[in-house]
């Protein structure tokens, strides 16, 4: 009997890549989403596949899926400002009751639960790199405090659920990532200057451009992930690539990759509570789970630069 394992959010960016991933490794995976910004096309490759089901659900209600289950991958939440801006209130309740819910079925299961934080656990950093034990510096009253509070949430009943319930958890902190499936109309520094880049629009760059990002690929993040869901860590660990540029720096790479005449760069005001900073420190992903990104920017940037040219093209 193959190992099953649920993974919420299925149809997102990271989650269908974790789809390809767990079958690749021979589980049996039950797909769950409410595609309120997942798209079945992430994941439509997978369904003649007897391994794979999908299960078109909201985690705020309640969930049954029949059958044992050996692990769980909650991945399902909106994830990029103008999803939690125009969502705040659907961004809180998938933190909250979906994360509650979720943690439910995995005490029910008798299963290993591995959700998905996020580096905006740290908010505004005033400490440089981040590291897991560093508290955040976070406005909970701001536009950006509806996901940051749901993740920071989310990491508190987690652990209520480890330590009281004694439920078997994993919290993993990403940071930055990119990649092929990433939605164009995303609003994150990324698929935004691809499809201005391609379109050839105004790259936007908000403030100067000085703030700085570090940008995972996303089967770097996946390998992490994984190594992160077998292993006996169960405390929060950032899993992300700690080589750090400007979002300056960042738009002249796109601008130079796609080669568009009529791009260029616009400056808009920076936003509310927009990080000025955001490295990770990867010292317990190395040291505990043998971890490292792979994959150079330039490789990762040339592989998501063929997809978006397919993707801007289809979604106009």
């Amino acid at each position: 009997m193959k190992k099953r394992v649920l993974i919420t959010g299925a149809a997102g960016f990271i989650g269908s890549h974790l789809c390809d991933r767990m079958l690749a490794e021979g589980y049996h995976v039950i797909g769950m989403d409410n595609l309120l910004t997942g798209s079945l096309d992430n994941i439509q490759h997978l369904f003649p596949r007897d391994d794979f089901e999908f299960y078109h659900h909201d985690i705020t209600k309640f969930v049954h899926v029949p059958g044992e289950i050996d692990y769980i991958l909650h991945f399902a939440s909106p994830a990029s400002p103008i999803d939690y801006l125009l969502m705040p209130i659907q961004t809180l309740k998938v933190g909250a009751l979906g994360t509650h819910n979720m943690l439910g079925v995995a005490k029910a299961k008798g299963a290993r639960i591995l959700v998905a934080s996020t580096s905006e656990v740290y908010g505004d950093p005033l400490i440089h790199p981040q590291v897991e034990e560093y508290w955040g510096n976070v406005n909970p009253v701001g536009p950006r405090g509806v996901y940051d509070e749901a993740k920071r949430f989310l990491e508190a009943i987690t652990m209520g659920y480890h330590t009281f319930h004694k439920v078997e958890t994993r919290i993993i902190r990403i940071f930055n990532t990119y990649g092929p499936r990433m939605r164009v109309e995303d609003g994150r520094v990324l698929p935004a200057f691809f499809s201005q880049a391609i379109r050839g629009e105004g790259l936007t760059v908000f403030g100067d451009g000085s703030q700085t990002r570090s940008f995972c690929y996303v089967d770097d993040l996946v390998e992490g992930i994984y190594r992160l869901l077998l292993s006996d860590y169960d405390q929060p660990m950032n899993i992300g690539n700690p080589q750090e540029i400007t979002v300056m720096q960042f738009a002249h790479e796109i601008l130079d990759l796609v080669k568009n005449p009529k791009a260029h760069i616009i400056y808009k005001p920076l936003p509310t509570d927009d990080p000025k900073q955001r490295k990770p420190d990867i010292t317990k992903a190395t040291n505990i789970l043998g971890w490292a990104p792979k994959f150079d920017r330039e490789e990762g940037l040339r592989l998501t630069y063929d997809y978006f040219k397919k993707a801007v093209k289809v979604y106009g």
